[in-house]
Order: structure tokens, then sequence, then C-alpha cells
């Protein structure tokens, strides 16, 4: 089975930028774009592939059609006939709302779905931009409320100036925000879930403010404070650099100077590769080979034993543990 490339979905949102088409390269380059979802299978979002001998058919069908083989056995065992990751391009021309995500646990009681830990690469931002990344101080639930109530939350929240390169993982529960002039790659558990905390008190065009889930996030936030909210990397070129692990993904970055050969089938999973810059190709162990460039994103299905890839690019590697 050959790796899987996906047809484009460009999410029009308010707060969007003009990043996201000129990174893909696609055109008429589109203003407004807020996220490009790589690969999805969330309801009403999921992935069509755009070539190859799956063309036009969904990931869903192809899951079905392959199972294991593109899957992993471990994988498919876990979680069915549900693809359980989303990989997303955010680019955030204004602030995103403050904001956290429910956990595995209260996911399933309260919406039958997925919690949703994630990790953010950040791949530029603006001068002095930055995004906010658990508390900066102790505070109970109680305070957390009437924080939320006379517009100080982000007082006591932990606010990180970022460049490119930068890496933040979130487990679930943590609470944060995107700010203006961040555009970012992001891998997440296959959730849609999100309480809004606070959105700046910020009003329509109509004169009404979001709607915010105040009691929904407060029972979903992690209130411990952490000291380690940037991750903390050295880049090396050639060879696999782990940037996140946890039980729901393992994401390596792939710094590709001329060739470097990653395993697939002792992993028993996917692996993703996202393209965060250059270009590449990309040869399995069956001589399949599928080219790769800036903003592009690739499946890799279980069964092949390995892959090559050469070029000069520097990519994201992601796969299930």
């Amino acid at each position: 089975m050959k790796p899987l490339k996906f047809e484009n979905i460009l999410k029009s949102i308010i707060w969007g930028g003009d990043q996201i088409c000129k990174f893909k390269d696609i055109t008429p380059r589109l203003d407004g774009i807020g996220e490009s979802w790589e690969i999805s299978q969330v309801e009403g979002n999921v992935s069509v592939v755009a070539d190859g001998e799956y063309k036009g058919k969904t990931l869903t069908e192809v899951m079905q059609k392959e199972g294991a083989a593109l899957m992993g056995k471990h994988v498919s065992e876990k979680y069915g006939d549900t693809f359980p990751l989303l990989i997303k391009f955010i680019d955030a021309r204004d602030n995103l709302s403050i904001q956290v995500h429910p956990d595995d646990e209260l996911a399933a009681a309260r919406h039958n779905s997925l919690g949703k830990t994630e990790m953010w690469y950040v791949i530029s931002a603006t001068e002095g931009a930055g995004l906010y990344s658990g508390f900066s101080q102790q505070i109970t639930p109680e305070e957390y409320v009437k924080r939320v109530g006379n517009n100080t939350i982000t007082d006591v929240l932990s606010f990180h100036k970022v460049k490119s390169g930068d890496v933040f993982f979130l487990p679930a529960g943590r609470i944060h925000a995107i700010g203006k002039g961040i555009f970012i790659a992001e891998i997440q558990q296959s959730s849609n879930i999100t309480y809004r905390i606070y959105d700046y008190n910020r009003k329509d065009k109509n004169g009404n403010t979001r709607e915010l889930h105040t009691e929904l996030a407060k029972d979903a936030i992690d209130y411990k404070l952490y000291d380690d909210l940037l991750t903390t990397y050295t880049p090396a070129s050639d060879k696999e650099v782990k940037l996140a692990e946890c039980k729901y993904f393992v994401t390596n970055l792939l710094d590709v100077a001329s060739s470097v050969e990653c395993e697939v089938a002792s992993r028993d999973s996917f692996v993703i590769y996202i393209c965060m810059g250059g270009e590449a190709a990309v040869t399995d162990s069956e001589g399949n080979e599928t080219p790769i460039r800036q903003g592009e994103t690739i499946l890799v299905p279980a069964s092949t034993r390995s892959v090559t890839i050469t070029g000069k690019a520097k990519l994201l590697e992601c796969y299930i543990p």
C-alpha cells in the first residue's frame, strides 16, 4: 500500500490570516483562512485521498478496506474504526480565545468523544508574538470563576513569547491560547471539543459576546503549576529528534540535510510526515516514491517496513506508540 496524500480542508475563520495558502502554495491565495485540516476523521470534515489507488475515497473508507495494514495492529485494536489523530495548520491573525479541552474520561461522559491532548510546533511568529500555556500562579477553581467574571483571568496565566521552532505540549486540562501573529502546526487527539473560557469581552457586529463555557471548563482545568511548559530539544541533522511523547502520540523532528532512514514496521502504527519547509522524496521499502514539500502532509501505512527520506526538508514525524 502506497503512502496517502489528502485534499485540503481549509477553514475560513474570523481570526484567520493569509499565511496558510502562501505556506501551502495554494491558489487562489485566499485570505481569512484560520486552519487547514491536513488529516481528519472528525464528523463533517473527513479527509479525502488526493491521488493514487484510493483517489476520491475518504479516510474512513480506506481504513475500512485496509484495516491494520493502514493503522497498525495495536492501533486498530485500541481505536477500532476511529482514526486517533487530527493534524492541522493554524494561522492566528488575531488572539484566539482562552480555552481548555477535557480529558478522555470527561469527554466520554459529557460528549461521547475522545479527550484532547495536543502539541504545537511554531512555524513562524511576528516580533513580540506570544501565547498562553498554563498558570503563572496558583489559583483555586473558585478564583478562576471570579477572574473570568471580572476580566482578570489573563493576569494569572503564563505568557510565552515565541519564535520559529518553539514547541509546546498541551495535555488535556491545560489552559491555553494562541496569540496573534503566530502560525503553527498542531498534532492532537481526534476531538473537536473545546471549552471557551475567556474571549477578551469581544463583541460581534451585532454587539453580542461569544458564548463562554465557564462551568464546563471549571471541572476540566488542571490547576497545578508546572515549570516545563516550553519543550526544550537539541536540533540535529539527518536523525530523529524527539519533541513529544505521550500515550496518544510520539512526535519527532527530522531536519533532513541529505538522507535519513526511518523505521515503520517496528512501530506497528501508521506514520505521518508534515513538511515544515523545503522538499524531499519519501521512498518506502516497496520502492514507492512520494514527493513532499513545504505545507504537505503524507500518511505512511503501518504495513510499510521503512522509509528513506532524501532531500533538504524539515519534517514532523508522528505515530501512535
